[in-house]
């Protein structure tokens, strides 16, 4: 479906991705499709968004799409470089971050996300991954939450093998009764369209389509019955300014690291 339109599912997720962040948003960004999201984002709809990365780099404007949280250009276009510890304890835990944009490795029905281990032995598993970083952080303290991750079975399970950082834990109250102060997920979206919390009991449901997909194609992807809401939106595809602009985001990767900055 996307050959023919001209795109592919990741661009088109992406590019939703960058839809869901509002002008002038704090917006705390993990490495990955996250930042990629993020960057479009600034470069098209939302100049003045206010990118702010977990290595302590405050209102980054890189020109190109930075290799990890410790990539030089975040520092060298930032607003201000502060310590780690400030970055969580003065602007993440009081709730002065309006978003927060992760991605998961696993991710079940209520958005809790792992990110430590897949295997139900800890020290035997049958992966590890990454680990935590400052996601666990991220998903309690900022004011809402956007998840970003390529659906399938394999990654949308019914249950996470670790939780690493709660969405709404086991249903509604988990979060108030852990004491998080953040307003949770407020979207997953994926390669075929997204999924958003039912309002009374937290669980993930289908509320949106992207072009070319369909309920079942979602449904094959999901590891538990998913809940469809009764009347499925389609998103607007790509438009040719956003793709031109992500491709030439994800054309910087790879190249020279550099200080220009962009406006």
């Amino acid at each position: 479906m996307s050959a023919a339109a001209g795109w592919t599912s990741d661009e088109m997720m992406t590019v939703a991705a960058s839809r869901a962040l509002d002008d002038g948003t704090a917006c705390f960004v993990g490495i990955g499709l996250p930042s990629t999201a993020a960057n479009l984002a600034r470069a098209t709809h939302a100049p003045h968004l206010v990118l702010v990365y977990e290595s302590g780099c405050l209102g980054s404007k890189p020109g190109a799409l930075p290799l990890s949280i410790g990539d030089g250009i975040l520092a060298d276009t930032a607003d201000a470089v502060v310590s780690v510890p400030e970055v969580f304890n003065y602007w993440l835990q009081p709730g002065r971050i309006g978003v927060g944009f992760l991605s998961a490795a696993q991710l079940d029905r209520f958005a809790n996300i792992n990110t430590t281990v897949v295997g139900d032995d800890y020290l035997h598993p049958k992966v590890r991954l990454p680990g935590a970083g400052g996601a666990p952080e991220i998903a309690a303290s900022c004011q809402e939450v956007v998840v970003v991750v390529r659906q399938n079975p394999r990654t949308f399970v019914e249950r996470v093998d670790f939780v690493t950082s709660v969405g709404f834990g086991s249903g509604p109250g988990d979060r108030e009764r852990l004491g998080l102060t953040g307003r949770g997920p407020r979207t997953v979206i994926t390669d075929l369209g997204v999924l958003e919390p039912h309002p009374e009991s937290c669980e993930l449901r289908l509320t949106r389509l992207h072009p070319g997909a369909t309920v079942e194609d979602v449904r094959q992807a999901t590891g538990w019955q998913l809940e469809v809401a009764d009347d499925v939106a389609v998103n607007e595809p790509p438009t040719r300014h956003e793709l031109e602009v992500l491709r030439a985001l994800e054309a910087t990767k790879g190249t020279p690291r550099h200080r220009k900055q962009t406006p």
